[in-house]
């Protein structure tokens, strides 16, 4: 062989995985679609695979690159020195608000009430988050500011057709002069963070229900939208308002962005610092319950993080297995290692019982009976916390799975893992959520009845955790200092109870003997003996 001829022999790649191909991403999920067919949205699969294929297209994933490598840029003055607070944004991130608004992730069950339309609209919200998660924050916000605006009927007459709107508008236009519009939220201050209460932005009465507002907001997500939920101290205490970009006489309202924050993932999307300099904004619901409020907001929000969440684990969970079935070591394909097959089928199990809890929260949403209500007050907390902490150590694992290759940024694990720590904190950090709960189960006792009678008579392994659980409910003794443990507990059951009902046995069995057993280790891979690990990872794989 010539030299000529030997010049490239050294970079002839071999043992490397193929890029995962375009597929079904609903379909091919199988916990998804048995979910979907069973929460009352099966009218919705055809949709839902088509979405499928999308966001798995090489054009959807080179803009999901696009949209993080390039942030957004802000822009507060024109040349000429005019005040414009403008946020520049990458095509690409456009490119998905476009997709998301058409596909109606931002507003449509308040439009579609078609049984399921909840489901179905999470499902979209968890497909299109594992293509780019960024661009799903004002999104989500508009999604959950309905409820919250419902309770001022004026403003949701005016307000609601704009958000419900399938255009995306990106003009920087008063919202008359749209053709669809979306809608964030400014809550938290420097010196209180989820302490709302300890807010000092002002809001001064200006007669029907018009009020001026100063101060600021250190969060203020999605700074481009039409509207803005905002707390603010009235005369009678917090109370919640709409602030919009612009006045009702069409001129440019008095909010004033400082700076983008620099963040460590969500990197597509612009979260600002911004000041009111006594900004118009209408009153929503009663002053001073600003809370009371906005409570639905939050927990439609924290739906949202919880569907993120899952979204994410399920996308870990694709790559490492995709990555363990097409590379070699040690002899032996890696999906054939034993090791290895622990791993992933660990990662496998947690992936389902955060899809199913997912699903099953959402069609929760779909329901006004009292029962449904009382269960989603509870329930949405308790599956925030736990599978919104659980994302963070899932996608380090996963990434772990592709050794050096998941370290590097053209796998797409290190923005997976970036993003992983938000959802658990947006909408209350850990301790805050504990905190919540134990204030619905005081002051809500129907809401606890309807918890322990979703998950109590599925299983003798499950009720035993539920009476254990009761028990530790029972001594109140110092329980503010226990909330992660028993919250924590609460969540393993209700996904135990979940897995039990829909899920094969190879997955629930595997998953009760581990998360309510105590032949379980703290890392992932370390599953009870006698569990079908091979059964739980081909059925979490891409066929």
């Amino acid at each position: 062989m010539s030299l000529r001829e030997r010049r490239h022999t050294t970079h002839e790649v071999t043992n490397q995985p193929p890029p995962l191909p375009s597929h079904d991403a609903f379909a091919n999920d199988l916990a998804l679609a048995e979910a979907v067919a069973r929460e009352g949205a099966g009218w919705a699969a055809p949709e839902l695979s088509d979405l499928g294929r999308f966001v798995t297209s090489d054009e959807t994933l080179e803009n999901g690159r696009l949209a993080n490598v390039h942030p957004p840029v802000l822009r507060t003055h024109d040349r000429y020195g005019n005040r414009v607070d403008a946020v520049e944004f990458h095509p690409a991130y456009h490119w998905f608000m476009e997709a998301s608004v058409r596909a109606g992730i931002h507003a449509g069950p308040w439009a579609d009430q078609r049984p399921g339309a909840h489901v179905a609209r999470g499902v979209k919200l968890y497909l299109m988050s594992m293509a780019e998660a960024g661009h799903i924050c004002p999104v989500s916000m508009t999604y959950a500011a309905v409820p919250a605006l419902r309770r001022q009927s004026d403003l949701a007459a005016v307000w609601e057709p704009r958000f419900a709107s399938p255009v995306y508008d990106r003009r920087q236009l008063p919202a008359p002069d749209k053709e669809g519009a979306l809608c964030g939220m400014a809550m938290t201050e420097k010196q209180g963070g989820s302490d709302v209460r300890a807010n000092t932005t002002v809001a001064e009465p200006m007669g029907g229900g018009e009020f001026a507002i100063t101060g600021h907001k250190w969060f203020c997500s999605a700074p481009m939208c039409d509207a803005f939920l905002v707390l603010a101290q009235a005369p009678a205490g917090l109370s919640c308002f709409l602030l919009p970009r612009f006045t009702p006489d069409g001129e440019p309202n008095a909010f004033r962005l400082q700076r983008l924050k620099d963040k460590l993932g969500n990197r597509s999307n612009a979260s600002s610092e911004v000041e009111f300099e006594g900004a118009w904004a209408h009153l929503v619901g009663e002053e001073g319950r600003g809370v009371r409020t906005i409570i639905e907001m939050v927990n439609h929000t924290r739906l949202d993080c919880v569907l993120g969440s899952a979204s994410g684990m399920r996308l870990g969970t694709v790559h490492a297995i995709w990555h363990a079935s097409h590379r070699s070591a040690f002899g032996a394909p890696l999906v054939e290692q034993p090791l290895m097959r622990e791993v992933l089928a660990d990662l496998a199990l947690e992936s389902e019982a955060a899809t199913v809890t997912a699903m099953r929260l959402a069609r929760a949403y779909d329901s006004q009976e009292p029962q449904e209500v009382a269960f989603r007050r509870l329930a949405t907390a308790v599956a925030k916390y736990w599978i919104c902490k659980r994302a963070p150590v899932h996608a380090a694992e996963a990434l772990e799975c592709l050794g050096g290759n998941g370290y590097v940024e053209e796998s797409g694990m290190p923005r997976l893992f970036r993003e992983s720590p938000l959802n658990s904190i947006w909408e209350g950090s850990g301790n805050v959520i504990c905190l919540d709960v134990l204030r619905a189960m005081a002051r809500e006792p129907g809401s606890v009845e309807a918890f322990f009678e979703e998950v109590s008579g599925v299983d003798p392994r499950v009720d035993a955790a539920v009476t254990s659980l009761r028990d530790e409910l029972a001594d109140l003794d110092a329980i503010e200092s226990r909330a992660r443990r028993l919250v924590e507990r609460m969540a393993l059951i209700l996904q135990a109870s979940l897995l039990v009902r829909n899920s094969p046995a190879v997955v629930s069995d595997a998953f009760c003997a581990s998360r309510l057993g105590t032949d379980w280790g703290r890392a992932f891979g370390t599953l009870p003996r006698g569990c079908d690990v091979a059964a739980i990872t081909a059925r979490a794989g891409v066929a």
